[in-house]
């Protein structure tokens, strides 16, 4: 009885050191984002509207071949690895990272506003830009896109698109938490992967994947215009916000509650 004990006392002392390690993990990459200058917020944002774009290629592409959802997902997966591996960002990307920091007190509210507002203008301008090319590139892929895009504008603010969009920013907030949590380049690969699929393969609704598709429909010349790409992007991207807000980042909060008062203090000293 006494070993079970002990090793269960091992085991919850290292599974709290991995918790804290995280947690440290998170909060200076917090931080060094929160950080940084307007220049570096809008070229690191403008490379991941570029960098997801060639998912969103690659998940147009093989859904006109294929007609399936599904592997046009994990198709799609190609855009979240190739954020990954170029460490750049997506504005959705930025709800557990950046707000853990800013709760620590290694940061202010202020440049959380920049990092959100500067990384969702260039995440739709490097997109936009990159749409532009494929469907002039590939005709076929933004005929593909027409009929997608339909689907995003076309949909009623009802439960089932409240849900779909609250799911999205929930599904991409567990990615990063995942990836956040990983030891290898592999493991995060494979949280991409799993959050490509998730996206893109059920149709949720993603304000920044879903406007990518919407962007190369309205070049090719789609029956709608941007008024009604942005009618439907701003509840989308609320409900996105509070899907990876009130989901994982609350929960992750909550379950480093010490962790964080014990930051607070560190940051108390320092001042």
């Amino acid at each position: 009885m006494d070993e079970a004990r002990a090793g269960l006392g091992r085991s919850n002392a290292a599974a709290e050191d991995e918790l804290s390690v995280a947690f440290d993990r998170i909060v200076s990459e917090g931080a060094q984002r929160l950080h940084r200058t307007w220049r570096e917020v809008l070229t690191t944002g403008l490379a991941g509207g570029l960098e997801v774009a060639t998912g969103v290629l690659a998940l147009l592409t093989v859904y006109a071949e294929t007609g399936s959802h599904l592997l046009a997902g994990i198709a799609f997966s190609i855009g979240f690895i190739a954020l990954l591996l170029a460490r750049s960002e997506l504005f959705t990307e930025g709800f557990l990272v950046p707000v853990t920091a800013v709760v620590a007190g290694r940061a202010a509210l202020g440049q959380l506003g920049k990092l959100w507002a500067g990384t969702l203008v260039a995440n739709l301008a490097g997109g936009w830009l990159v749409m532009w090319l494929v469907v002039h590139a590939l005709p076929s892929v933004g005929k593909t896109a027409v009929g997608s895009a339909t689907t995003f504008v076309d949909a009623p603010l009802d439960l089932q698109s409240v849900c779909l969009a609250f799911l999205a920013g929930s599904v991409i907030t567990l990615m990063t938490r995942m990836q956040h949590g990983a030891e290898t380049e592999i493991a995060k690969i494979v949280a991409a992967v799993a959050g490509a699929f998730l996206l893109a393969g059920l149709v949720l609704f993603h304000s920044i994947l879903d406007s990518l598709i919407i962007f190369a429909a309205l070049h090719t010349g789609a029956p709608f215009g941007y008024a009604d790409w942005l009618a439907w992007f701003w509840w989308t991207a609320l409900l996105n916000m509070a899907g990876g807000l009130l989901v994982v980042t609350l929960l992750r909060l909550v379950r480093s509650k010490t962790l964080i008062e014990q930051e607070r203090e560190e940051v108390r000293r320092g001042k």
